[in-house]
């Protein structure tokens, strides 16, 4: 997902919009080269803080993931964002990482559906979850289906999510029904054969 995540930052940049990026150290430098490749000038973009790569763990509480503070941190950096000058905060980051050792779909689910309230309530936060399927159990990908009513395929294409379940609450984690065991697999890109290990 590399190129697609450095066009749509292209884009947004574009836009006057900053960026945050977050990851793993080696994610970081994959993405860094990725926006070199395509003609972000990217040493000057983060001097000038319009584009924010972290592979900082300030988010996590005691070596845990906590919803509330990582949902604070990014609501604090777009109220930043738009102190500076800039149009909003776009933001992506890639969830075995953002969960750290915790791969709770309890959390996940709070976490994501809190975030899609910020996303509701301010249109000048955007972004985008990453779920990896080689990382992550299969279970918690289904997880996190659930709580996002679109699907990023690629830097011009998202579609609709039929299974995305709009709630007043947090959700619940709950067994995933076969057809969404069936989206999963088809977003991974395994064959009818291959093992979805849920």
């Amino acid at each position: 997902m590399l190129p697609a995540l450095a066009a749509h930052i292209r884009q947004k940049l574009s836009e006057n919009v900053r960026c945050l990026y977050l990851n793993s150290p080696a994610m970081v430098a994959g993405l860094r080269s990725y926006l070199y490749t395509i003609g972000v000038d990217v040493a000057e973009e983060t001097a000038k803080n319009s584009l924010l790569l972290s592979s900082d763990h300030s988010h996590l509480k005691n070596g845990h993931f906590e919803p509330a503070h990582m949902l604070n941190m990014l609501e604090e950096t777009m109220n930043q964002a738009l102190s500076d000058g800039y149009e909003g905060l776009w933001a992506t980051g890639d969830m075995t990482w953002e969960l750290g050792p915790d791969k709770n779909p309890e959390k996940l689910l709070e976490y994501e559906w809190r975030l899609e309230q910020i996303f509701q309530k301010y249109s000048t936060i955007s972004g985008i979850c990453q779920y990896h399927a080689d990382t992550l159990p299969r279970d918690v990908v289904c997880q996190g289906l659930l709580a996002h009513p679109a699907v990023f395929i690629n830097e011009t294409l998202a579609r609709v999510n039929p299974h995305y379940l709009p709630s007043e609450a947090p959700l619940q984690a709950v067994a995933p029904a076969p057809v969404l065991k069936q989206m999963v697999q088809n977003l991974c890109g395994l064959q009818p054969s291959e093992d979805l290990d849920m």
